[in-house]
């Protein structure tokens, strides 16, 4: 998902090669994950697609089938890949996953830590934010959804900037090795205010914590806790019944680094 070059940039000016990922758009409502393989073909309502007639064309290729049938070939970007990955659990979509990212300041080089891995959708976007140096270390204390996540991150190029650990967050805390290295921590738990203390060890000064809550009742109880070490006001953005937009209540706080 994420080539890098020589000089270590993100960068989709390439040709497609064997092996890679690329999502099939049909229409948008209708996109598929695909790993090309030399003598492979895509079967579809179009007509049969041979992989091979995709090498060494570049992404957003149109290509034909032996009906006549096309479909475009896209980079595999944290924005369609949230579209098409396998759904472990409920996941954040673009417009939370935007909001986290800007409100979270990340940059190139940022330490994050997150709580709640599930099916890496928000991962994924972490991942490019703070690519090429930064580094992301999520935990899900399911063992198995931890592992497919992991999968995931290998198949779409990001094991070198996602690192995802089994850890029961809620009720152990992050690791004492993150100890004032995160420049920001997202927690989605059942019981976010049970990892506050934690958090509040791992980031750096004037770091940020965002907290995702599909319920009013969990914000109110991160919102007390967070107070006891807030720096200032904690924004937060509100639950979209209308469209596919915010799922969740989002808060935000920078808090002080204990020692």
């Amino acid at each position: 998902m994420f080539p890098l070059d020589s000089s270590k940039k993100l960068s989709f000016n390439r040709l497609i090669s064997e092996g890679d990922l690329v999502i099939t758009y049909e229409r948008h409502d209708n996109m598929k994950a695909v790993k090309v393989c030399e003598g492979s073909t895509l079967q579809n309502r179009f007509g049969v697609f041979k992989h091979s007639d995709w090498i060494g064309k570049p992404f957003g290729t149109k290509v034909f089938s032996n009906k006549g049938g096309f479909i475009y070939l896209l980079a595999p970007t944290p924005e369609l890949w949230t579209l098409v990955l396998s759904h472990r659990t409920q996941i954040l979509y673009i417009a939370d996953i935007s909001f986290v990212i800007m409100f979270l300041e990340l940059v190139p080089g940022c330490v994050v830590l997150e709580s709640g891995t599930g099916s890496g959708s928000l991962s994924t976007s972490l991942g490019r934010a703070v690519a090429p140096t930064g580094h992301v270390y999520t935990f899900d204390f399911h063992e198995q959804r931890a592992a497919s996540a992991r999968e995931d991150f290998e198949k779409t190029g990001l094991s070198s900037l996602v690192t995802v650990g089994v850890r029961d967050i809620q009720g152990e805390g992050f690791p004492n090795e993150f100890s004032g290295m995160a420049d920001a921590v997202f927690l989605d738990l059942p019981q976010p205010w049970l990892a506050i203390p934690s958090v509040a060890k791992m980031l750096r000064h004037d770091g940020i914590v965002c907290s995702f809550s599909p319920c009013i009742e969990q914000r109110s109880n991160d919102s007390s806790n967070l107070s006891e070490n807030q720096r200032s006001s904690i924004p937060m953005a509100r639950p979209c019944m209308e469209a596919k937009g915010h799922t969740g209540y989002l808060t935000f706080a920078r808090l002080r680094c204990l020692s």
